[in-house]
């Protein structure tokens, strides 16, 4: 499974358009083949944040994902309305079942 967290900074006159933007990314990327699960949530100690959790079946979906156009224009217009440059970080990982 692959794991991808990320965030980006909104301010006062951008974080509801990001925030729309970002649901709509999730709700579209859910219905990609390969998405297991993808959210966005606000960060409780920086409402200015909003932090992302997204789980994939393997890289080559994520990968798929990344090429879709509207993933390209989601990621372009974070960069664009955002102070700061979105941060990702993406991890290869296996379920452990507890003992």
């Amino acid at each position: 499974m692959i794991i991808v967290t990320g965030s980006v900074i909104t301010t006062p006159e951008t974080h509801d358009e990001i925030l729309g933007l970002s649901l709509e990314h999730c709700a579209r990327s859910r219905g990609e083949p390969g998405c297991i699960a993808h959210n966005v949530h606000v960060d409780c100690e920086a409402p200015n944040k909003l932090v992302f959790l997204e789980y994939w079946v393997d890289m080559a979906a994520l990968k798929a994902h990344f090429s879709v156009p509207e993933s390209r224009a989601f990621a372009g217009a974070l960069r664009t309305l955002s102070p700061e440059a979105p941060d990702m970080q993406i991890y290869a990982a296996e379920s452990q079942m507890p003992t």
